[in-house]
């Protein structure tokens, strides 16, 4: 008997998200034609059709630019600085973070950086980074250093928020170490953490296209839309801002998904032992 209503609850909640998922995608579709609306009414209006390019001829270079290997060695690029821009910010704001959260003096220290880092206009973050180091490493150099803020106060939050009677029974045993870090802190601090690279991702993106287009990196997103821009076929513009939309997109839900087979997993793996 309880074991046909746990059934039959599950049911009901798995129809109630399907229900939910369905009306989601449903407004989000609409809210991409109310977007395009937008583009050809406000194209319209300002009578000018080069910077405004209807949606048609956007969505056709869109997808003439899926066919082509060029987009996704632009892609690749991007992709690649991104990556190293989090693996970079997630090492530095890690350990500030920690060290922050285990110190009010540290955190008192490093909070004048912190602001600095998170308030500083992009285009001058990238001219002094310009100045100091090589072109090729300006578009990774200024999303670490944005990212690294927000890194850092997501793990100071998690490290706060744990219980203190918790640290005080490891604290019996056993002083801080690496296994301490993994198996106490980094599982209670995941829900911050989580919050924190779904924003760094697409922070870290739109900074990294802007330091590209800046320095004109070989290759990279930011570059063909600087060229896009001075041979004025905006309408490639817009089609690559919506594969850097897309992109962004995919990048923020595989983390999700990644966690969702690691959970589905874990509770077969329980459900067998029992």
């Amino acid at each position: 008997m309880w074991n046909n209503t746990v059934v039959l609850f599950r049911l009901q909640i798995s129809i109630m998200t399907d229900k939910d998922n369905t009306q989601h995608t449903i407004i989000f579709c609409f809210g991409i034609v109310l977007l395009c609306l937008c583009i050809h009414i406000i194209g319209w209006v300002k009578h000018d059709v080069l910077v405004f390019p209807n949606v048609i001829s956007i969505i056709k270079s869109f997808f003439s630019l899926l066919g082509q290997r060029r987009t996704y060695v632009l892609i690749g690029t991007t992709c690649i600085h991104l990556i190293l821009a989090v693996f970079f910010a997630t090492l530095i704001g890690l350990a500030l973070g920690l060290a922050e959260g285990f110190s009010k003096t540290v955190h008192t220290l490093f909070e004048p950086c912190m602001i600095l880092f998170r308030s500083m206009p992009m285009i001058v973050l990238a001219v002094i980074i310009m100045v100091i180091t090589h072109y090729s490493w300006v578009p990774v150099i200024a999303a670490t250093v944005v990212l690294i803020p927000l890194i850092s106060e997501a793990s100071c939050a998690g490290v706060q928020s744990i219980d203190k009677d918790l640290v005080d029974v490891y604290k019996l045993n056993t002083s801080f170490n690496l296994h301490i870090l993994m198996s106490v802190y980094i599982p209670r601090m995941s829900g911050y953490l989580k919050q924190a690279f779904a924003g760094a991702i697409g922070m870290g993106i739109k900074i990294i296209v802007s330091a590209e287009y800046l320095v004109q990196t070989k290759n990279s997103l930011g570059k063909a839309v600087f060229t896009s821009s001075y041979f004025n076929e905006y309408q490639e513009i817009y089609a690559y801002a919506l594969i850097i939309i897309i992109l962004v997109l995919i990048i923020e839900k595989l983390p999700l998904l990644v966690y969702r087979i690691i959970d589905t997993f874990s509770e077969k793996k329980t459900a067998f032992r029992k």
